[in-house]
C-alpha cells in the first residue's frame, strides 16, 4: 500500500469498526492517539520512547493489532509557509520504513501548529513545565487525528 495524502483514499480503504491511530513522530518519542470505532473522537493513549526502529515497530505493531487498527494518522511536519523541510523528510522515510512491515494504509497529515496549540492549551490549564512534557506528545497526536477524523465527517456529509 503507498503512503497517502488524501483523506478520501484512507476513508474508503477502512473497514466498519476499525479505528485509527494518531502518530505525532518526534525525535525522541512517538504521541499516540486512537479513535473510536465510530471514528468520531481521538483519544490520547501513550507516548513511547523512541529506540531502534526494529524495536518501534514491533511495538506499533503489536498496538495495531491490540486494538483493531485500520489505518494510521501520521502527523506531517509542514512549514508554516507550506513548504517542506528536512523533518518532513524524516517522517516520511519513518513511514515508509513501517509501510514495509504492515498492509494498513497510512496517511501523512499537516500538523501545523499542534503542538504549540496543545502546549498553549496546556499552559491554560496551568499544568507544570514537567507535567506539559509527561502530555505534550500524546496530546499533539490526538490533535492530529482529530483533525483527520473531523475532515472525513465533512467529507461523509458531503457525500
Amino acid at each position: 500500500m503507498p503512503l497517502l495524502t488524501d483523506i478520501s483514499l484512507l476513508k474508503n480503504a477502512l473497514g466498519p469498526g476499525q479505528r485509527l491511530l494518531g502518530v505525532d513522530l518526534g525525535e525522541k518519542t512517538i504521541g499516540l492517539a486512537l479513535s473510536d470505532r465510530g471514528r468520531m473522537i481521538a483519544t490520547p493513549m501513550q507516548t513511547l520512547a523512541r529506540g531502534k526502529f526494529s524495536v518501534d515497530v514491533l511495538k506499533l505493531l503489536d498496538l495495531f493489532a491490540k486494538h483493531e487498527v485500520g489505518g494510521a494518522v501520521i502527523g506531517y511536519p509542514i512549514n508554516m509557509d507550506g513548504s517542506e523541510g528536512p523533518r518532513c523528510q524524516s517522517v516520511r522515510q519513518y513511514a515508509r520504513n513501517l509501510l514495509k512491515h504492515l498492509t494498513l494504509p497510512l496517511l501523512l497529515w499537516d500538523e501545523r501548529l499542534s503542538t504549540s496549540a496543545v502546549t498553549r492549551l496546556l499552559i491554560e490549564a496551568d499544568a507544570s513545565r514537567a507535567r506539559r512534557a509527561q502530555l505534550v506528545d500524546k496530546l499533539a497526536a490526538a490533535y492530529i487525528l482529530q483533525g483527520a477524523l473531523d475532515r472525513m465527517t465533512d467529507i461523509s456529509d458531503a457525500g
